[in-house]
Order: structure tokens, then sequence, then C-alpha cells
């Protein structure tokens, strides 16, 4: 008796191919958010310089805002800690959250996740 093995193959690259492809769009998702994750965190400096020079709180979140380009802007959050009159030789804390979701290509099956950074600095 002769067996025949032409679709094989064809089955095997069917199974495969989708978790290949799931792989490479969640590899590619991560990095997404690491980039949302760095580009946070040299906005949250930025920030905090601007603050230990003595700016107002307003206008450190303006510029939070302004200049965070990676995402939607409206959707972040600044805290600048403490608020109002800031003494020369304390410390000035920015942080800042952004709400990111890993794996978006599966809609309301993605993963939420909250990218939080800080940055303390000695007002001048």
């Amino acid at each position: 008796m002769i067996r025949r093995e032409d679709g094989q193959s064809l089955v095997e690259f069917a199974i495969l191919v989708p978790l290949i492809f799931a792989l490479m769009i969640g590899i590619v998702d991560f990095g997404r958010v690491i980039h949302s994750q760095l580009q946070l965190e040299l906005v949250t400096q930025d920030a905090a310089r601007m603050a230990g020079l003595g700016e107002s709180d307003e206008m450190v979140k303006s510029y939070a805002i302004d200049n965070f380009v990676t995402g939607d802007a409206s959707q972040l959050s600044v805290n600048v800690s403490p608020s109002g009159e800031k003494n020369s030789g304390t410390y000035v804390t920015v942080e800042m959250t952004y709400p990111e979701s890993i794996f978006n290509m599966f809609g309301n099956y993605s993963i939420p996740f909250t990218v939080k950074t800080s940055s303390t600095t000695r007002v001048e």
C-alpha cells in the first residue's frame, strides 16, 4: 500500500503561520510600548528640570503634554509634587503615567498596561 503525503507540509504550514504571525506582531507591539516608556522618561526628566529651575506647575504640565508625541497626549497624567511655591534647596518630583495596551491585534482581549515614570531634581 502506497501512502501519499503531499499535503502534510501544507497542513503544518497552515497550523504554524498564525502562531508565527502573532509572535511577530507581539514583538513589534512590545517595541512600541518600550518606545512609549523611553519617550515618557525623556519628557519627565525635562519637565523635572524645568520645575527645578522655578517654572510654575502649569507650565511644567503644559510642557509635558506638548512634548509627548508618542501617543495621545490628552491621556497623559502629570503630577508635580510639591505643588505651588518651591524653595531653593528642596526637591521637586514630576510623575507621569500613560495608559497603554499590549496585543492590540486582539481587540477587546488586549492587555491594559500603565507606563509610569518619575524624576526628582533639586530646586535651584
